[in-house]
């Protein structure tokens, strides 16, 4: 069974009142949606018969006019022969012609009031629908921002991550202390070296200024040793 029992359901229906209502709104709105286009389908349908109906109408009348105007030219010819009696038939078979003409002018007044009031009742249902899939589309979007919401807090407030973090910090400061290390090993030979780091070229010259020591200490030795063999003679 559907949600509304005949059109006029829907023309007044409040659409915010029946999704306060509702256990499941999103559905509902589905199938108020749902209905929605299945009535405007029929009732479109319904305007096209009626409009047919119309010009079917507009048709037969225009038909009847044509045939009291033909009896009634009939008629005063009849007159103008001295026939009266086939004048009082074309008379009489005139009037049968504008009687079905007016009815006819009645069924098309019926018509247009139908149809006027189908067409102020189809703007309604447009408007229905488009407040009823505006509150779709809005619904949708709620639905998917708190699902974000909750994947991002899921994720804030599993413990899972906390420990990952800890491990992380834990590994940053492990890397903190092995560059320390590092960087204690060349704090000496820095200061030693005029506040830089020793090169290749540095070491090199250490060792030829090693050199120079050791041989000015053997020349001393040498010197140290004679003047003392020129002391015991």
């Amino acid at each position: 069974m559907g949600i509304f029992t005949r059109l006029s359901d829907i023309v007044n229906s409040n659409i915010n009142s029946m999704l306060d209502r509702a256990e499941d709104p999103e559905k509902i709105v589905r199938l108020i949606i749902q209905e929605m286009e299945d009535t405007l389908v029929e009732v479109r349908a319904s305007a096209a018969k009626a409009i047919a109906d119309k010009k079917e109408s507009e048709r037969r009348k225009a038909e009847f006019d044509a045939r009291a105007d033909e009896w009634e030219k009939k008629a005063e010819l009849a007159i103008g022969k001295g026939r009266e009696d086939l004048a009082r038939g074309a008379v009489a078979a005139k009037r049968q012609a504008q009687e079905m003409s007016h009815l006819l002018s009645d069924d098309l007044k019926a018509i247009d009031a139908t149809l006027a009031k189908t067409n102020d009742d189809l703007l309604k249902l447009q408007n229905k629908l488009k407040e009823a899939k505006a509150k779709q589309r809005s619904m949708e979007h709620r639905h998917s921002a708190a699902s974000d919401r909750v994947r991002i807090n899921r994720h804030v407030h599993d413990g899972r991550l906390d420990d990952a973090l800890a491990r992380y910090e834990h590994w940053e400061r492990r890397i903190d202390e092995l560059e320390a290390e590092a960087e204690s090993w060349v704090i000496g030979a820095t200061e030693r070296n005029g506040g830089r780091p020793k090169t290749l070229v540095d070491e090199f010259k250490d060792l030829e200024a090693e050199d120079d020591i050791n041989a000015e200490l053997e020349a001393l030795r040498q010197r140290v040793a004679a003047r003392s063999g020129q002391s015991m003679n």
